[in-house]
Order: structure tokens, then C-alpha cells, then sequence
């Protein structure tokens, strides 16, 4: 059995058999220069190719590493949307700010880090207790309580027993703030201002206490954190799939606890020059994954592949193996559901690089049936490995013009006005080797994943 590998690539002494190729486009790949076997599996057809043919210069040096390092903090930069969600964007020049975000003071300190909260908390409390306290120790001096003729007095009426200098009028006030009481401090009926005073901090300290502890829990239970546990697959792949070429990509959810009323939503963004010249430079492109069929809505039980059909209205439509990598886009996937445990709106993010969209792949199955247990077993080691299929090489727009032209002529000699890119065979990986022009292949004339997967007779490969 011929075991098939993701993506490109070949070990470190590098392919026997080169690939002849123009010069590629590195520059919006979107790609790390990953040395790691297990991670070389997933590099971008441009930069396999590039590989294959190295340029070296009189120094001794490849030019596609050259620009492969002079260009890798620069995409990084431009990418908008990371791998785990968080949005690459800077907000400069907002007229008061502060004073905005401390009209919303709740979301503010929801928001911060816990390094933050803990300190606006600790100088929270300490701020109360020593303004209470000085209150308490004012009141206490006006009151005559800390004169020394009347600290002795056994028949002097303070307002309030055992405060005789401000350490013990801070003793009193954190008592009085977290109804400690301890026994030995405590206020008499022989002063009013005393009985006020201690009303309004214990109301205080009801009120500060309850929004501390909702800080917390709301911290806590963000939906935010439950998006950690929801997966994208590390690429895309472009196949056919019922006849059209179709972008597809793999979400799953970890947790048992499913996600409610899951959807997902795509968007490109692209570069676009108006009717009137004016360049747009982060336009954003819908991409439909199937919103009027109800497809885009998810029953998260085990991974699901979403499945963009590339048509007129895709903006894929027009992109070949090679516009893929020389454009420069990204493609960013959302998805949205409410958390049954907390029943809180939660969402994803992930986003696609041209390096990142695999030509000619579809994924692997990671679902089989267990006959010993009778339960359905998710392998997640499977979760980003994809299996290259027979796909033409050319862009859907081309594709389908060709098509239109052999079923208006209907006869055997229309074959021939296919693009040649269009009926190129597949290339994909052979003992660790890059392979292309296999016309006939025995080993590879079904797309069963039996054929990938080892056999297994108490298991049945499902999804």
C-alpha cells in the first residue's frame, strides 16, 4: 500500500529529481521556514517548487532564502486574523479614550488582564479602608474621643469604643467594611454622624464586594475562553467535488458539550479598484459557504468540512494553481454558536494565507465506527492531514468554458480544446519523494480512505 503524505516537501538532502518551475512568488505565501520534518509536510506548492531548483549566488547563499527571511517578519505583519483568533490591529488617535473607556467600566475591567484586575482591586480596597478610616479618626476628634483626659475616663461616652490613635481607626474600618466584627470595637448611640457613617460604608462594601466578585466570574466564563477548544484545519484545499471545484477547509469542537446554533460565514480580503480608480485596499469579499442551502449552519458532533463552490459569483472563480500563490488576499473563516454550558454567545476565528490553500487536496477521514464498544472514536491526529486527489490544473472560470465547448461540439476531437493545464495529472508524494505526470495508477484508482488508512477489522472508517 502506497502511504500518501500532506502537503509538500522532502527531506533535508533534498529531492533526487527536480521540478522545473518559473521563479515563484514567496512574498504574501504566508509560511514559516519550518526546518522540522513533521512540520515540512505542510509547505506551500511555491515553495516546494522553489526548493527544487535553489538559486545559489557567489556567496554561496539561496536566493529564495534571502527573500524568504527578508519578507517572513513582513508577512507576518500583514496578516490580519492569526491562526488563534486574535485580530492584528493597532487603534492610534482616539480623542478621549480614556475617558471613553472609563464610561464603560464594567467591560474595561472585564477586559484587562488578571495581572490588572488584581491590582485595581487590591488598591481598590486599601483606597476604601483608609478613607473610611480617616473619616472615622475626623470623627473621633471632633468628638473629644482621643483627648488623653478622656481616653482614661471610665464615664466618657465615645462615639466609638477601643479607637485611641488611626492604626486602630483602620482596624475599625476594615471590621466595619467586611462585617468582621471582632468584639472589641464598635460605635455607641451617643453619636449620630458615627451611625451614618457606618451605614454608608457597609453598603459600600456590599457594592464593592458584589462587583468584584462579578468581575470575576465574568473573567471566568468569557466565551472567549470556550473558542480555545473550537479547531481549524492549518489549511485549505481546492478539489472537485460533485463535478464544480470547491474550497474546502475542516472546524471541529473538542468538548463533548456541543456548540448551539452554529454557523459560519467567510470572508476575503482583497484589494479592489472601484469603476472610478479608487483603490480599496482592504475590501472585504463575501464568500458563501452555503447560506441559501442551510449548509452554512453546523451540528458540531464531530469535525465538518465547509465547502465554498467555486462559481461566477467566488472570488476564486478566476484563480489557477498559479494566480493562487501570486495573489495576495486572506481568507478569514468565523464561526458563531452559543455555549450550551453557559448558553453565552461564543466566536471563533481563523484565517487562510495563498501559501496555506492546498491545490489539489481534499482531507483525510478521521471518523471510524468501533464494533467492540459500538461508539464513534474521532482521531484528531488526523485533524490536518489531507490526501492529493486528481484535479485540473487550471482556474473554475477555464474549467467550465471548456466544458461548455466539448458539450456544444459533442464529438471525440472537443477533447482536444481543453487547456492543457486543465488534464495535468495531480502530483503528490511517493516515499518521501515529489512525483508528477502518473497518468495510470493502480494504487491510486479509488479515493476510499481504506486505501490510506491501515486496515482495521474491528473499526470501520466513516467521515
Amino acid at each position: 500500500m502506497v502511504v500518501m503524505e500532506t502537503g509538500y516537501g522532502y527531506p533535508s538532502t533534498g529531492p533526487p529529481n527536480g521540478i522545473a518551475s518559473g521563479e515563484p512568488d514567496l512574498l504574501e505565501s504566508g509560511h514559516q521556514k519550518y526546518t522540522e520534518p513533521e512540520r515540512r509536510s505542510q509547505e506551500s506548492f511555491a515553495e516546494f517548487v522553489a526548493k527544487s531548483n535553489p538559486q545559489v549566488d557567489s556567496k554561496g547563499t539561496t536566493a529564495v532564502s534571502r527573500r524568504h527571511n527578508r519578507h517572513y517578519s513582513k508577512r507576518m505583519r500583514r496578516r490580519l486574523v492569526y491562526k488563534n483568533g486574535e485580530v492584528n490591529i493597532t487603534q492610534a488617535n482616539i480623542r478621549k479614550r480614556r475617558r471613553r473607556y472609563l464610561a464603560d467600566i464594567f467591560t474595561t475591567l472585564v477586559d484587562i488582564q488578571w495581572r490588572y484586575n488584581l491590582l485595581v482591586f487590591i488598591m481598590a480596597f486599601i483606597f476604601s479602608w483608609l478613607t473610611f478610616a480617616l473619616i472615622w479618626w475626623l470623627i473621633c476628634f471632633s468628638h473629644g474621643d482621643l483627648d488623653e483626659e478622656n481616653l482614661g475616663d471610665p464615664k466618657w461616652n465615645p462615639c466609638v469604643v477601643e479607637i485611641k490613635s488611626f492604626l486602630s481607626a483602620i482596624l475599625f474600618s476594615i471590621e466595619t467594611q467586611h462585617t468582621i466584627g471582632y468584639g472589641s470595637r464598635h460605635t455607641t448611640e451617643h453619636c449620630t454622624e458615627a451611625i451614618i457613617l457606618m451605614m454608608i460604608q457597609s453598603c459600600f462594601g456590599v457594592i464593592c464586594q458584589a462587583m468584584m466578585t462579578g468581575i470575576v466570574f465574568a473573567k471566568l466564563s468569557r466565551p472567549k475562553k470556550r473558542a480555545e477548544t473550537l479547531m481549524f484545519s492549518k489549511n485549505a484545499c481546492i478539489c472537485k467535488q460533485d463535478g464544480d471545484m470547491c474550497l474546502l477547509f475542516r472546524v471541529g469542537d473538542m468538548r463533548k458539550s456541543h456548540i448551539v446554533e452554529a454557523h459560519i460565514r467567510g470572508v476575503m480580503i482583497k484589494k479592489k479598484i472601484t469603476k472610478e480608480g479608487e483603490v480599496l485596499p482592504l475590501y472585504q469579499f463575501d464568500v458563501d459557504v452555503g447560506y441559501n442551502e442551510g449548509q452554512d449552519r453546523l451540528f458540531l458532533v464531530w469535525p465538518v468540512i465547509i465547502v465554498h463552490k467555486i462559481n461566477e459569483d467566488s472570488p476564486f472563480w478566476e484563480m489557477s494553481p498559479e494566480d493562487l500563490h501570486k495573489e495576495q488576499f486572506e481568507f478569514i473563516v468565523i464561526l458563531e454558536g452559543i455555549v450550551e454550558s453557559t448558553g453565552m454567545t461564543t466566536q471563533a476565528r481563523s484565517s487562510y494565507l495563498p501559501g496555506e490553500i492546498l491545490w489539489g487536496h481534499r482531507f483525510e477521514r478521521l471518523v471510524t465506527f468501533q464494533k467492540e464498544n459500538g461508539q464513534y472514536e474521532i482521531d484528531y491526529s488526523r485533524f490536518n492531514n489531507t490526501i492529493p486527489v486528481d484535479t485540473p490544473q487550471c482556474s473554475a472560470k477555464e474549467l467550465s468554458d471548456s466544458e461548455n465547448d466539448n458539450d456544444s461540439n459533442n464529438d471525440d476531437d472537443s477533447v482536444h480544446n481543453t487547456p492543457k493545464s486543465c488534464t495535468d495529472s495531480y502530483m503528490y508524494k511517493r516515499n518521501n519523494i515529489a512525483q508528477t505526470e502518473f497518468e495510470f495508477d493502480n494504487d491510486f484508482d479509488s479515493l476510499d480512505s481504506n486505501n490510506y488508512l491501515p486496515n482495521n477489522e474491528d473499526s470501520e472508517t466513516l467521515l
